[in-house]
């Protein structure tokens, strides 16, 4: 079979960090005739060239190239480009790693929609990726209709006759950038962009030791001359005009303004944060005209033109006012309706642990601002103004993954007096709706926590929804909808919002049935659960004792259990009683009741289910001690 994908894998003194990337690409669903490794070993001097060597030596689709170390990933690419034989190539770093149906995914989106680069969807542990950029699948996309040029990491497939048509290649040498000079032209010289959203394809993975190469404190004055490279790819292949300007926005607003603001800028030495100022100056005043600036965010162009005019102080200042800025979620009701989870709660900014306020009245402050004070009320004016576009997202994130998915909001903005009446709050009030049916919106089992996410003036705050005192803390039952089992519950730790899809056990609340809640008329069996269930949903029943029956069973809207018992083969027995909600899944999950079922010679009745054995009590006590392990082990991530 003709070699469909490359992988193309830098590698450098990876250590230990480099076993999830090998684990991921060699668990890949792609057939293994499909697609080749091939790991560039720049100059390692850990024990990674033998630990690779050996895994070429065992799996045919492992390459090994080694090299003298280069300095930087650019060359290790382009090594690997040239050794490769795969109709498309994926770049990826060696501390990062795919999801398992990745490979296969991206290249038959690629294929469908006859891409030159495929995008695939990022999840970032520990590290920051694009989000607008993956709300939605976007088969054909240009710079000029979709937020590509916000990622510009090198984390894509590319197709190889699309790379020697345009000898497209990674600059070399000890160097920064090397991947926004790369992509930024493949972008626009690419005929297609395909960008696939709806599953996670690509872990950036920020290591425990900080590590990763993008972490490290840079020579500001070598940074800005490779970024200037960056900016010369978009003058090759543009005309002066808005998209020209689009584009160089993005080094604009995220490589020099985002470095210059609140905490960020605030923590540096504060020689290398003027050495940093001076440079981001430098380009500023060199490349970019007015245009540039102007459609940023209110915050963003107050730091823009304080660099443009040299005002170090006055950015140092403003960034000590904005570190006070941060946001503030209250959860209002949590509540099943129609078969969707319904959340609602209110979002707000807050500026030195209080509501932050902003004038009620227009005005016309200055522009540019003067000094501080005067950029502040400026900057309270333009938000103000942009208010009725203010829109809250509430998004779940995979525990264990990192996975993110947007749910609908439907939106309310409040203007609030303040004080005497000459400052309002803007409050954002949102209703999210959750789709367990809809697997692209909550496509696993497994703990999800919530989170409400806000952009508004500049600033882009993300928090748990939460925390809720323990007192006023909505708390809906468990559902049963569209075959799955989700369970919206209370994190212990942050007291905020997570939902238990498909794993939940105590929490579902069958612990407190008890006989007298099951009546058994004849062979008809009927129970009242606390679950929540929009439409009659097949279930399973099973009863122990001397052997297993699986009792076919109905749940009804209200949670009303009921099962036609096989009288027959149960008499003169005690029958412990186990629920299945989901008897589908694989595997089925099994929540035990808290009462048996007793059958005489001419009738069934509940009790209360018998005390275990003392082995069976023994291995309960080491499951809850496992658990109570993991537990902890998990809390750590939330």
């Amino acid at each position: 079979m003709p070699v469909k994908v490359s992988v193309i894998v830098p590698v450098y003194n990876p250590g230990r960090y480099i076993e999830d990337c090998i684990a991921s690409l060699l668990g890949q669903s792609l057939p293994p005739d499909a697609y080749e490794i091939v790991f560039v070993d720049d100059g390692s001097t850990d024990g990674t060239p033998a630990r690779l060597d050996a895994l070429a030596a065992e799996d045919s689709r492992v390459v090994v190239v080694h090299q003298e170390n280069s300095g930087w990933s650019g060359k290790p690419r382009n090594v690997g480009i040239d050794a490769s034989r795969g109709e498309y190539v994926m770049f990826v770093d060696n501390d990062d790693h795919l999801g398992p149906e990745a490979l296969e995914r991206m290249y038959a989106y690629g294929k469908e929609n006859d891409a030159d680069v495929v995008v695939g969807k990022m999840v970032g542990r520990g590290r920051g990726v694009p989000v607008e950029l993956f709300r939605v699948n976007r088969p054909h996309a240009t710079v000029h209709d979709a937020p590509l040029i916000d990622s510009l990491t090198p984390h894509k497939m590319v197709r190889r006759a699309f790379l020697d048509r345009t000898g497209l290649r990674f600059p070399e040498g000890r160097r920064r950038l090397e991947d926004h000079v790369f992509v930024t032209e493949a972008y626009l010289r690419a005929d297609n962009v395909a960008v696939l959203s709806d599953y996670v394809c690509y872990y950036h993975v920020r290591r425990d030791d900080d590590a990763n190469a993008g972490f490290q404190r840079f020579d500001p004055v070598g940074y800005f001359k490779n970024l200037r490279e960056a900016l010369d790819v978009v003058e090759r292949y543009t005309e002066p005009g808005p998209l020209r300007d689009r584009l160089f926005r993005r080094w604009l607003r995220v490589e020099m303004v985002e470095r210059l603001r609140g905490r960020r800028f605030l923590g540096l030495p504060e020689d290398y944060r003027r050495e940093l100022f001076d440079e981001i100056h430098g380009v500023v005043t060199e490349r970019f005209g007015p245009e540039v600036a102007a459609p940023l965010q209110p915050t963003q162009r107050v730091v823009a033109a304080l660099v443009t005019d040299g005002r170090y102080d006055d950015a140092v200042a403003f960034a000590e006012w904005e570190s006070g800025v941060a946001l503030a979620v209250e959860p209002e009701a949590v509540e099943w309706r129609e078969g969707l989870l319904r959340i609602a709660f209110a979002a707000e900014l807050t500026h030195d642990g209080g509501p932050m306020t902003f004038p009620s009245a227009g005005g016309s402050p200055p522009w540019p601002p003067k000094d501080v004070g005067q950029a502040v009320r400026w900057l309270g004016e333009d938000v103000v103004g942009r208010f009725g576009r203010a829109r809250p997202d509430l998004l779940l994130r995979e525990r264990a993954g990192g996975e993110q998915y947007f749910q609908p909001v439907e939106v309310v903005r409040e203007t609030v007096p303040a004080g005497d009446g000459s400052r309002v709050r803007l409050v954002l009030r949102g209703t999210a709706t959750v789709d367990p049916g809809a697997r692209a919106v909550l496509p696993a089992d497994g703990l999800w926590d919530v989170y409400v996410r806000v952009g508004l003036g500049g600033w882009t705050k993300e928090l748990r929804l939460g925390p809720a005192p323990r007192h006023d803390r909505p708390a809906p039952p468990a559902g049963v909808v569209a075959g799955r089992v989700v369970l919206p519950y209370w994190t212990d730790r942050h007291a905020s919002l997570a939902l238990d899809v498909g794993r939940a056990g105590k929490g579902l609340g069958l612990g407190r049935l008890t006989p007298g809640d099951v009546t058994v008329d004849g062979d008809r069996l009927g129970a009242d659960l606390p679950l929540y269930v929009p439409a009659p949903a097949e279930v399973m029943l099973r009863l122990t004792g001397p052997g297993t029956h699986d009792v076919p069973a109905v749940l009804s809207p209200g949670g009303r259990l009921e099962a036609v018992l096989p009288t027959a083969v149960l008499r003169g027995r005690t029958w412990r009683a186990a629920l299945c909600l989901a008897p589908d899944a694989a595997p089925a999950r099994l929540h035990p009741l808290p009462f048996a079922l007793r059958a005489g010679a001419d009738r069934v009745r509940a009790v209360p289910a018998p005390r275990p054995g003392r082995a069976r009590r023994l291995a309960r006590r080491v499951r809850r001690a496992l658990h109570r392990i993991l537990g902890r082990i998990t809390a750590r991530t939330e």
